[in-house]
């Protein structure tokens, strides 16, 4: 059998070497964002349980979720949702067919971004 790598490189580009473009380091975010918000969905429903329960177990929760603890899990799940939103409706766009050049998909990763920003800075300051 022939030798197909007699310098013993890589065959592949590996990530320390080759930078991923920001489409799929967003995409690789969308399904972080996703599973996170999975666990947020978890701490609501057992939150909304807590209420169902009784006056005590209601004080635990409600204890949890409104500590410290509680504003940053629910700051990065707003971040997350707001990124997870603004990222589904471009795969949204891209279904239809349309926006798949490269500097199109460019800038609506960039526009995504800033919308998700504003839109969790708008969260914060509402809330």
């Amino acid at each position: 059998m022939a030798d197909v790598n007699p310098q013993g490189r890589p065959l592949s580009p590996h990530l320390q070497v080759y930078s991923l473009p920001l489409n799929a380091k967003l995409s690789i975010l969308h399904r972080i964002a996703g599973a996170a918000l999975s666990v947020t969905a978890v701490l609501v429903v057992w939150y909304f349980l807590a209420l169902a329960t009784g006056p005590e177990y209601f004080e635990t929760a409600s204890a949890v979720l409104t500590s410290w603890f509680g504003d940053i899990v629910f700051f990065l799940s707003a971040c997350g949702l707001w990124f997870h939103f603004a990222n589904g409706v471009r795969h949204l766009i891209w279904d239809t067919g349309s926006y798949f050049g490269a500097k199109t998909t460019q800038r609506s990763a960039i526009f995504g971004l800033v919308f998700a920003v504003i839109m969790v800075a708008i969260t914060v300051i509402v809330a």
